[in-house]
């Protein structure tokens, strides 16, 4: 098992690509704590995973200096380190660009590109100091998002989250490259979850979707969890600064593709 016996964070893992990561992570071995500020939420994704493997439920507000530095304390008091952090917490907040709020513009940035901050220079702390003192080094996994590449006009503030998220991956890891430790992202095309249900509900809409995805699917979590499971296993040791984008054909296409009627 890749991750065995390492100790993994994962936010926002109480459901969607969060919770199908922290269920890949368990499964590979690891130890993992679903940090997410639903707790209700949180610890019913803990009792659905805690069959597999060891995992525990910590509150934290990633957008939350105070939660972040408690999230890391619990975390060591728990588990006795942290190998393994993957920065997937994050929120939409859909308007036009003419009527966006400013408080919507700072709530999104807070959580989706300062959140990441947070977590990932407390994490580091750690993890440079395991190795000064002879520890492994770990990595650290930013869930971006195609839309750090390009656009949707009324997604203003998600957008421009995931390109800060991409630059935050790139500066990270040559900051910490000295230390072994590896830095890199996910860029997930359109994935089946929640936030993505009331669109694919609305037939125009998924028809939308499949024209510009070559593969002619919605991806599925569980995809995106076995990108993260390598970029954290030793399998990607010469792997950082790095974003796959995992997006059924997305990125390279320059036109719409037919959707067939059959497609299901």
């Amino acid at each position: 098992m890749s991750l065995e016996n390492k100790v993994a964070i994962v936010t926002g893992a109480a459901r969607g690509i969060g919770f199908a990561i922290a269920k890949r992570f368990i499964m590979d071995g690891a130890k993992v704590v679903i940090a997410d500020v639903d707790d209700e939420a949180g610890h019913a994704a803990e009792d659905d995973l805690k069959s597999l493997g060891e995992v525990t439920h910590i509150h934290c507000n990633v957008a939350e200096r105070l939660d972040v530095r408690n999230l890391v304390a619990e975390t060591l008091n728990a588990y006795g380190d942290i190998d393994v952090l993957v920065n997937n917490a994050g929120i939409v907040v859909g308007a036009e660009f003419l009527e966006l709020e400013e408080e919507d513009f700072d709530k999104v940035l807070s959580i989706n590109l300062k959140g990441a901050f947070l977590c990932s220079q407390a994490v580091a702390r750690h993890m440079v100091e395991s190795v000064e003192n002879g520890g492994s080094p770990g990595a650290i996994i930013n869930i971006s998002s195609i839309n750090s590449v390009v656009a949707i006009p009324n997604q203003l503030p998600y957008c421009v989250s995931k390109g800060g998220l991409s630059q935050l991956t790139k500066v990270t890891a040559l900051s910490l490259a000295p230390y072994g430790i590896r830095v890199n992202a996910i860029g997930p095309g359109s994935i089946m979850t929640d936030m993505l249900a009331a669109v694919n509900a609305d037939p125009a809409a998924r028809n939308r979707i499949l024209s510009r995805t070559p593969m002619e699917r919605i991806g599925e979590p569980s995809e995106i969890a076995g990108v993260a499971a390598f970029l954290a296993s030793s399998d990607a040791s010469y792997v950082t600064g790095q974003t796959i984008f995992a997006d059924g054909g997305r990125l390279p296409l320059n036109y719409t593709v037919a959707v067939p009627d059959d497609v299901s």
